[in-house]
């Protein structure tokens, strides 16, 4: 039986990383979070690398407060940076590859067309400046790797933009999202499947391209717009008993302690040309969550 190690467990990702079906019958599973593996504690990686001795590490493990990463900036690096080097140095030693997620944040947003793999990266606050250190270390560490940077994740599980969105909703009159912000909304279902997919390859013996890519939802849409179709599957899914106004308003009429890029679309041509994995509509996702929590009589 062959382990696939998913650190960050609790989290939104990591919790679709585990109610994955399908898996070949050979593969199984094992998530470890905070209080079982530690990533910013070295001494605790290498427990749980002896414990568990997996043959592929995914990292859904991250500190991703991205406003509060301001004043816990050690915090911040802790986890991202060190603890991304701590679980590239043990998957190192134990010569197999680790599956990192990285983020939009490593960008300043000030480009005008899609973001590619290559273009220069410039974190705007401390949570995009952690991101990176940790995607550095790996790269420094441990060629067998896999970065896959993603944008605007919303899941099932967790706090996130769509259950923030649905739960104002039910109590305003109406809602006012930034429109000046651009990017690909993500199910953390489409990440898990696209990391699981491509572990399973490794596991059947498949030589992988290592490096970074680029995946998030399509088609790219602002914070409002992501908000309007929010409302209008709340709406159809029975979360919501009506439409709730959504008004445009710009960044600077919503300011934040980081600032956000006004650009994360990615530019996805060489995750679907190198690695064969194409980037889903963020729209079925969306309706796979709400659906989710209207089949579990969840409650905002």
């Amino acid at each position: 039986m062959k382990t696939i190690l998913v650190t960050g467990a609790k989290g939104q990702l990591g919790r679709d990383l585990l109610l994955s079906r399908g898996l070949p019958a050979t593969v199984r599973l094992v998530g470890v979070d905070r209080t079982t593996c530690d990533i910013a504690d070295q001494s605790a990686v290498a427990r749980c690398f002896a414990e568990f001795r997996p043959a592929v590490v995914i990292n859904a493990a991250a500190y991703t407060q991205v406003d509060r990463a301001e004043s816990e900036s050690a915090r911040a690096f802790a986890v991202n940076a060190d603890g991304s080097a701590h679980l590239a140095a043990a998957c190192a030693a134990a010569g197999i590859p680790l599956l990192h997620v990285s983020t939009d944040y490593v960008f300043d947003g000030s480009k005008a067309t899609p973001w590619g793999i290559a273009d220069p990266v410039a974190p705007l606050g401390v949570y995009g400046a952690s991101k990176l250190a940790g995607e550095v270390a790996i790269r420094s560490v441990h060629a067998q790797h896999l970065i896959l940077r993603s944008s605007w994740v919303f899941g099932q599980h967790g706090n996130n933009f769509v259950r923030t969105m649905v739960r104002f909703a039910a109590i305003r009159d109406a809602l006012r999202v930034v429109a000046d912000q651009r990017g690909g909304p993500t199910w953390t279902g489409d990440i898990a499947a696209a990391l699981l997919v491509l572990a399973v390859r490794y596991l059947d013996g498949e030589s992988l391209p290592w490096g970074t890519y680029h995946y998030a939802g399509q088609p790219a849409t602002t914070w409002h717009g992501f908000a309007e179709a929010i409302i209008d599957e709340a709406v159809a899914a029975g979360l919501l008993m009506r439409r709730t106004p959504v008004q445009p308003i710009s960044t600077a009429e919503f300011p934040t302690p980081t600032r956000r890029p006004a650009n994360s679309v990615f530019d996805m041509g060489e995750t679907v040309r190198v690695l064969g994995i194409v980037p889903a509509d963020w729209r079925v996702g969306l309706r796979q969550v709400l659906a989710g929590w209207r089949r579990d009589g969840v409650r905002f």
